[in-house]
């Protein structure tokens, strides 16, 4: 089966792993905005929620990585917020320092889309990452997934932030 999401109504295909709640969550290699390696498996015993955007130099993108920031300030120290897209490390440093943004991880998957592949949310068209939100348990079982169908839409805030919380 081909899966699909769109931009502004125009299909665009998801390549990769496809990931299911209940899975294991596969291990992925993403770099911080200072070059550094950053895995899965540096965040073990936390929770984690994972947004993805296409591009942090647009407005939903900029606004979702805002509300994940803002939403990062009500949760306990273990819970973890990453944004990946495929940004250059570069350019996250540039957008946290204009952004603010100081309480979420915002990383980066453009050597390798490491990220993109393991979980099945590169777009083959763009070499972009579908918007998406993944929520891992502490065990690293994948226990939430939300591919948002229109890439200019918001994902669903406050399920994601609900399902955080349901697994404190």
């Amino acid at each position: 089966m081909v899966r699909t999401v769109s931009f502004q109504g125009s299909p665009l295909t998801l390549v990769g792993n496809e990931v299911k709640v209940g899975d294991k969550a596969p291990d992925f290699v993403v770099f911080d905005s200072n070059l550094q390696e950053v895995r899965l498996k540096d965040f073990s015993g936390k929770i984690k929620l994972i947004s993805t955007t296409p591009s942090l130099d647009t407005p939903v993108c900029d606004m979702q990585a805002r509300r994940f920031n803002q939403l990062a300030a009500t949760l306990r120290d273990d819970v973890v917020i990453m944004n990946i897209s495929m940004d250059l490390p570069f350019a996250i440093g540039r957008f946290c320092s204009t952004a603010g943004i100081d309480r979420i991880r915002v990383l980066s998957d453009h050597r390798d889309a490491s990220f993109g592949m393991a979980y099945g949310i590169l777009i083959k068209e763009l070499r972009l990452l579908a918007r998406a939100v993944f929520i891992i348990d502490k065990d690293d079982v994948i226990r939430y997934i939300e591919i948002v169908p229109e890439i200019t839409n918001h994902p669903d805030y406050d399920k994601a932030l609900e399902v955080v919380r349901s697994l404190l």
